[in-house]
């Protein structure tokens, strides 16, 4: 499968979907990677997330474009980047599909989640209070997982660990269309960074995407 969905932000910045339906074998076959990527694949088994990182380095080399090796590594946060090509990234994976976010000049954060109805059950867990009263009846589970997805993208696109989504990241109200861009505020000790958060609902799942660029300290 090729690029399912593309969506430019900006000059510099895009994100784009890729629907998982190679084999696992096909899509190692379509990378470079060393003694330790290797390993890292080997020690994930034969699952859905020996697919899911495999489909996300594919779909990044196919959104560089480059025949290069790509170095990509993680940080202590668990937040991955690039050692040898000039760009931030962010991967999200859900499914049938992984998603790839980069930016030449910003930090970027990208979720993408199936939309099950069970999210309703753990909703107190990642809302407030205020939050879950501006969730409407009609669009509830789309809603909440909008929530979800926006505040995990603002999660990545922080990148550091011990944030929590109920009480350190904070959700002005929004109505449902589709698509948008949700203002959201994360608060921790001295940190007051707001963001604007971009949602969009691509068939049966919902993506929430940012960039650093869009806040204020």
């Amino acid at each position: 499968m090729a690029i399912a969905y593309r969506q430019r932000i900006d000059d510099d910045t895009e994100f784009a979907l890729w629907k998982i339906e190679e084999s696992a074998g096909d899509l190692y076959a379509q990378l470079q990677l060393n003694d330790d990527e290797k390993a890292v694949v080997e020690n994930l088994g034969t699952n859905k997330r020996h697919l899911h990182w495999l489909s996300t380095r594919v779909l990044l080399r196919a959104m560089l474009s480059t025949d290069e090796y790509i170095d990509c590594k993680v940080d202590a946060h668990g937040k991955p980047y690039l050692v040898n090509h000039p760009y931030y990234i962010s991967f999200s994976h859900s499914f049938d599909y992984a998603a790839v976010m980069i930016s030449r000049r910003h930090q970027v954060g990208i979720d993408i989640e199936l939309v099950k109805e069970k999210v309703e059950r753990i909703a107190h867990k990642f809302m407030r209070k205020q939050e879950l009263d501006f969730i409407s009846q009609k669009c509830k589970i789309e809603e909440l997982y909008v929530c979800w997805c926006v505040k995990e993208a603002v999660y990545k696109c922080y990148g550091q660990k011990e944030v929590s989504f109920l009480d350190n990241i904070l959700l002005e109200p929004f109505s449902f269309e589709g698509h948008g861009i949700i203002n959201a505020k994360l608060r921790k000790d001295d940190i007051a960074i707001d963001y604007a958060v971009g949602y969009q609902q691509y068939q049966d799942y919902m993506i929430g995407y940012v960039i650093q660029d869009r806040y204020e300290a």
